[in-house]
């Protein structure tokens, strides 16, 4: 199949997605965009709404080796939660420190969502900005309460 590329912004920055059909190879955050094709559950998640990205495989999460059994686990959070380095290391029995060695690594952030694995005294890194980090941790925060509000309040 045939390799597609494109971004949406996403706040003060670009997601450049590459992908081919259900299949996510690599994202990129960048300060300029490039004209393409991005997946429409990806720029929903960009535009701040609370979607499901657990839909599309990517072969960072294939093998046997730690580095997959330790994004198997990431992508297991839910959306707007966290977790720490320490949680996922007892779920893929490995250390905090190749936990963190491998979301440094990530070639797909938000399909493997590197940003909701925190520190236990703080946010942790993120190997494209912190910042970007603190802005997708808030806005999933935000797209949940605003989906509970809604919830509670649906007619019946």
């Amino acid at each position: 199949m045939e390799m597609n590329s494109g971004s949406c912004r996403l706040g003060l920055w670009y997601v450049h997605v590459y992908h081919d059909g259900n299949t996510v190879h690599r994202i990129r955050f960048a300060t300029t965009g490039i004209i393409g094709d991005v997946p429409d559950p990806i720029r929903q998640y960009c535009a701040g709404r609370a979607v499901d990205l657990t839909t599309f495989d990517t072969p960072a999460l294939h093998g046997d080796e730690v580095y997959p059994a330790i994004y198997r686990a990431v992508r297991s959070i839910p959306y707007g939660r966290t977790v720490t380095y320490g949680e996922i290391a007892h779920q893929a029995k490995t250390s905090p420190r190749v936990v963190g060695q491998a979301m440094a690594r990530n070639p797909v952030p938000l399909i493997i969502p590197c940003h909701r694995v925190v520190a236990a005294d703080g946010i942790g890194g993120f190997s494209p900005s912190v910042e970007i980090k603190e802005a997708l941790l808030a806005m999933e925060k935000k797209a949940l309460r605003k989906l509970q509000l809604e919830m509670r309040i649906k007619p019946i």
